[in-house]
């Protein structure tokens, strides 16, 4: 049986990484399924962002988010949630940033720098990074990667490649997803 140091899991960033890897089966076999399907996502990108801020700004709860000021963005604010569109220049900002960083899921190497990357995308949801005014709640972070893992799945369905590319590439992203839920969870604890 194998001994893990459950404090440290809390504490050094790279040790939990590794441990949830090996838990979850995560390894160079997945990583490869998903660059290997970049060439067939990339062009999906837009529309998987555009799906995914259609679903945000159906909700006054997940829409509201996006009024205060984003790390990095100096133009115009949003006077109201109300006033916001897709169009708005904070929005355009977001969706560039999602649009990259599902870049670099695909395209990335998977080491220490792409490690803190993944535990950065969480830690930017509170007031901990980025923006001291945005705090999504989790419920709000757990529903936005339940939309997304279904939008990722339903894509490679869409796909139409044979059984056994699909199933591969379906737990490829599925392990990546919770590791990635997991290094966002981990920015709400007390």
């Amino acid at each position: 049986m194998k001994k893990i140091d459950e404090a440290r899991l809390e504490t050094d960033l790279e040790y939990r990484f590794t441990y949830l890897t090996e838990f979850i089966g995560f390894g160079e076999d997945d990583i490869k399924v998903i660059k290997g399907a970049a060439p067939l996502l990339a062009p999906l990108v837009p529309a998987l962002v555009d799906a995914v801020y259609d679903k945000l700004f159906t909700y006054e709860c997940t829409k509201r988010h996006f009024v205060p000021r984003q790390h990095g963005y100096e133009g115009e604010l949003p006077s109201d949630v109300e006033s916001l569109s897709q169009d708005h220049e904070m929005i355009k900002f977001r969706k560039s940033h999602l649009a990259k960083y599902l870049e670099i899921l695909v395209t990335g190497a998977y080491d220490l720098s792409m490690v803190g990357y993944l535990d950065n995308v969480g830690k930017i949801h509170t007031p901990k990074a980025g923006s001291k005014e945005l705090d999504v709640p989790l419920i709000q972070m757990n529903a936005l990667m339940g939309f997304v893992a279904d939008a990722v799945n339903a894509t490679i369905y869409g796909f139409n490649l044979d059984t056994e590319t699909t199933q591969a590439a379906i737990r490829s992203f599925s392990k990546l997803l919770w590791i990635q839920n997991d290094l966002i969870t981990r920015h709400y604890q007390n």
